[in-house]
């Protein structure tokens, strides 16, 4: 099989030298490289690349890059690589049409399988989202709208757990329930909140203010 063409896009030439040193043998392969987004979509060549890795720092406005970047390449996967993170970048870079916001700590390892993932068409948060959202750290949009009436108190805690990136069957076994029943509460969650899969669910609830509200524990990476 043919690498994963990557075009990497970050101000930092030594990072990209880096970026490219690594994935110079294996399943991603740094194609082509420009130092902000609009050096990309004014001079880029050649074939179009199934995968954009962009530094937010590197362009003046994230979510204009990442529509403009998603306008020019439709077919390309776009992954966020940023230093710090902003849980409101975030949620609009995603809403925009990034696939994913990875942190620039991550180990190769992990970045390599949150690639793959991206690739085959999952949505990835960084392991420091939920560690931000445990502790109740994580600010709401000051702009959110409200949370809307008619959420059950068994659809607040399926949202919680939504935000903690559980799977059905770990609801089930934190909420004591079947994973038959989490699917009612979910497709109910869906429709009241208006949105299509449980990854817009997390950025709802995250836009609305339940990071502080968020009860549980888990292992960060």
């Amino acid at each position: 099989m043919h690498p994963v063409s990557i075009f990497l896009i970050d101000a930092n030439k030594l990072f990209r030298e880096g970026m490219k040193a690594l994935f110079s043998d294996g399943e991603f392969r740094v194609t082509n490289e420009a130092a902000n987004a609009e050096g990309m979509l004014s001079g880029a060549e050649g074939e179009a690349p199934q995968l954009i890795m962009l530094d937010p720092a590197s362009t003046r406005d994230t979510v204009q890059a990442v529509t403009a970047l998603k306008g020019r390449f439709p077919e390309a996967r776009l992954v966020l690589l940023a230093t710090e993170l902003d849980t409101t970048e975030m949620a609009n870079a995603i809403q925009a049409g990034a696939d994913a916001f990875l942190m620039k700590d991550i180990s190769p390892a992990a970045l390599a399988q949150s690639l793959r993932l991206v690739m085959m068409g999952e949505k990835v948060f960084p392991t420091h989202l939920a560690a931000l959202l445990i502790t109740g750290k994580v600010n709401a949009n000051a702009n959110a709208p409200s949370a809307p009436k008619g959420l059950s108190g068994r659809e607040v805690q399926l949202v919680q757990r939504l935000l903690l990136g559980d799977s059905n069957k770990m609801i089930a076994i934190h909420l004591n329930i079947t994973e038959a029943t989490v699917k009612v509460h979910l497709k109910s969650l869906l429709r009241k909140i208006n949105v299509s899969n449980r990854t817009q669910a997390a950025i709802w609830a995250l836009e609305n203010g339940f990071g502080g509200k968020v009860e549980g524990s888990l292992e960060v990476a």
